[in-house]
């Protein structure tokens, strides 16, 4: 191909035109060449009779099996039992020019290249339908060109084996659907408990609509995805002229009838589902879509110490039951992870899985009432103040807000120590007051709360939601010297041959707190069990902690850690109702130590890193003294309601979660504020540490100095 040049053109565009025109002629050449390549590829022998190995596992980090993606439910079919609305929407959403291509569309895929690289990610695909049985059957989900052309060479091979309806068929047999299900027949039977032929339009839609993204579109963990993935599916199908606007229409309108009775049938080979949700997740940031995840033949090890989550799933159950909390509104979540590498060890989203998707340890926003006071004393000691420095914990007002403490006992001048230890909710007022707001705000936020929060002096009581997450990674922070961590659930992917393809080898770790500072808090978060309101979580080893309660008893909180594990406990009802006389001290509490005493036992002998810290006074605070920090919703709530919330009863647990964190009047604060140190300037309040930086320091029985 020739370039003529045009005199009007200067250099520089004539060299561009030029590079144009000669990366078109390459590329054109590259498709011409491997389309003759592909037409000169033999045909598969006996392909109709293959059967591909659709078995994943996941391993819990002591061995344990607690998952295998294989076919809860599957139905081989004939593609003469395919309803012809089932097939014409798969087409219209997956491969619309399936009946007349070779297999692959060379030039979606060029287009799809262009696309990708101006976005610097991976943002269109170009994989027909044909491909992606190629994919099912032979090969993994590996995100390379490498196995993109191998992936158009055997789909090649496969149009020359079998007709379109016979790929059509075993496509339709083989693809995982999400929930359990693999092949549009067991599909139908998971979701609408029915045979295919008796699929409704709407139904073949949602069915169809799947393949893209399972997990996500699954109407059994949101119905709200499924139904928009459905109407996109619709929208196709109409604009192919494969359905009328009449039909169209009443698709669209059309109730989701789910088939309940079998929706725990399909989940019960997940021995942690909450746990295997969270880390299908990660697996996906990772770069594995779920497809390769639930049908490449994996072998996955987690973080799971899976006998320490059946130890805290039957103290969870246990408890609630002794409690007379059965109902299903009646929830509670675990979270456990270790502050020094961030291996996640137990998680629990709530009782029971197959009654509930919904995940109270990453999704529910709750307030956390007392447990959230030691960032406000973090800030204080960050600032100067002392464990021993005396506090009044006499009346107290700002403004309007006059917040008292429960049962109206005042104390006088206390220690700060004391005052943390009994939770009293003027002296955390009087701390904020003189820190300031914002400062503590961004020590919340440098420690982990990730969730928005309130310019306003009640979130010295937890009036602002949080997430169990968050709160669990916060507290971890205290506890290993100052170093926020990350969990992690993933430990290693390998493929069926034994080749790992993922190694979690990089402990992800941020320097966000000065040892000394953590050091205090932790002294007087040692008080708090051993002599204050969290005595019920006592397990006779070095420990610390915080409750947490807030209005009318709707939440109870206990978060608290030994030098190896940090474990947080919620307890509360998903529709915000109350819980009469629940508070953090009692049934969260009680929850954690029947758990951490027999998880903790390995490690009994463990102590805290920390120089001894000398409380001036200790002598035993009497039990009459010891209350639980109750926030009296009269008094100690704003008269304007400066915390920002709302009631919620009788709200979904989704709704509920956005309405927690509703900001209507007061500043959320997003943009870090400097907090005027009472240490050297050169020891950075966010310093990032790297794996590098940390094995170069001593490391004394697993602890970073």
């Amino acid at each position: 191909m020739a370039y003529k040049k045009n005199k009007q053109d200067s250099p520089i565009i004539s060299f561009i035109k030029f590079c144009i025109v000669t990366f078109t002629a390459v590329v054109l050449a590259f498709v011409i060449m491997l389309k003759i390549f592909l037409m000169t590829q033999p045909p598969i022998k006996n392909l109709e009779n293959y059967k591909p190995n659709q078995v994943t596992k996941i391993y819990s980090a002591d061995g344990e099996l607690i998952k295998t993606f294989t076919a809860y439910k599957f139905e081989q079919v004939n593609i003469r039992e395919v309803p012809k609305n089932l097939i014409n929407a798969l087409v219209a959403t997956e491969d619309k020019n399936f009946f007349s291509h070779d297999g692959y569309d060379l030039f979606g895929i060029v287009r799809s290249t262009f696309v990708n690289l101006q976005a610097r990610k991976t943002v269109q695909g170009a994989s027909t339908i044909t491909q992606q049985l190629s994919r099912i059957l032979f090969l993994s989900n590996e995100r390379s060109f490498n196995r993109k052309i191998k992936e158009i060479i055997i789909a090649s091979r496969i149009e020359k084996s079998l007709t379109k309806n016979q790929i059509l068929e075993m496509y339709l047999n083989n693809v995982y659907l999400g929930s359990g299900a693999y092949g549009a027949a067991g599909a139908a039977a998971i979701y609408f408990n029915k045979s295919l032929k008796n699929l409704t339009l709407a139904e073949c839609a949602l069915i169809a609509g799947l393949p893209q993204a399972p997990s996500v579109y699954s109407p059994y963990n949101s119905q709200k995805l499924a139904l928009k993935r459905r109407s996109q599916v619709l929208d196709r199908m109409l604009k192919m002229r494969y359905i009328t606007k009449d039909e169209y229409k009443a698709a669209i309108n059309e109730p989701l009838h789910l088939n309940s009775s079998t929706n725990s049938g399909a989940r019960t080979l997940n021995q942690a589902p909450y746990f295997i949700d969270y880390v299908l997740k990660e697996l996906e940031s990772l770069g594995f879509d779920e497809q390769d995840i639930t049908q490449g033949g994996y072998k996955i090890t987690t973080t799971l110490n899976y006998k320490a989550q059946k130890i805290a799933e039957d103290a969870l159950t246990k408890n609630m039951a002794s409690w007379g909390l059965n109902g299903d509104k009646n929830q509670a979540a675990l979270f456990s992870f270790s502050p020094i590498d961030g291996k996640i060890l137990i998680y629990i989203g709530g009782k029971n899985y197959t009654k509930s998707q919904y995940d109270r340890v990453t999704q529910a926003i709750r307030p956390p009432g007392s447990s959230f006071k030691p960032f406000v004393y973090a800030t204080a000691v960050y600032k100067g103040w002392n464990p021993n420095d005396l506090i009044d914990d006499t009346p107290f007002s700002i403004g309007t807000w006059s917040p008292r403490n429960y049962g109206s006992k005042y104390r006088g001048k206390i220690p700060l120590y004391k005052a943390l230890a009994l939770s009293s909710n003027v002296a955390a007022v009087r701390l904020i007051d003189d820190t300031g707001i914002k400062p503590v705000i961004v020590m919340a936020r440098e420690l982990g709360i990730t969730t928005p929060l309130a310019n306003d002096s009640t979130i010295s009581l937890g009036s602002n939601g949080v997430k169990l997450f968050d709160m669990v990674v916060a507290y971890g922070v205290f506890a290993n010297g100052g170093f926020r961590v990350k969990p992690y659930s993933v430990s290693e992917v390998q493929t069926s041959r034994g080749k790992v393809v993922y190694s979690a080898n990089k402990i992800h770790k941020t320097k966000v707190l000065h040892f000394e500072t953590a050091g205090m808090v932790n002294a007087m978060l040692e008080q708090v069990i051993s002599a204050g309101t969290g005595i019920a979580a006592k397990i006779g080893v070095a420990q610390a902690g915080k409750t947490g309660t807030t209005d009318d008893y709707k939440d109870a909180w206990f978060i608290g850690y030994t030098p190896n594990i940090v474990t947080g406990v919620w307890v509360g009802n998903d529709d915000n109702s109350k819980l009469p006389g629940m508070t953090g001290g009692t049934l969260p509490a009680i929850i954690w130590r029947d758990t951490m005493k027999v998880v903790t036992e390995p490690y009994k002998d463990a102590k805290f890193d920390y120089e001894p810290f000398e409380l001036k006074t200790t002598q035993h605070i009497p039990q009459s003294e010891i209350s639980e920090e109750v926030e009296d919703k009269e008094n100690n709530q704003n008269t304007n309601n400066q915390a920002g919330q709302e009631n919620t009863d009788n709200i979904a647990p989704q709704e509920q979660n956005n309405n927690a964190i509703k900001q209507n009047t007061y500043e959320t604060i997003t943009e870090p504020v400097r907090l005027t140190p009472a240490e050297p300037e050169n020891s950075s309040f966010s310093e990032n540490i790297s794996m590098q930086n940390i094995e170069k320091k001593e490391v004394v029985n697993g602890r970073f100095y």
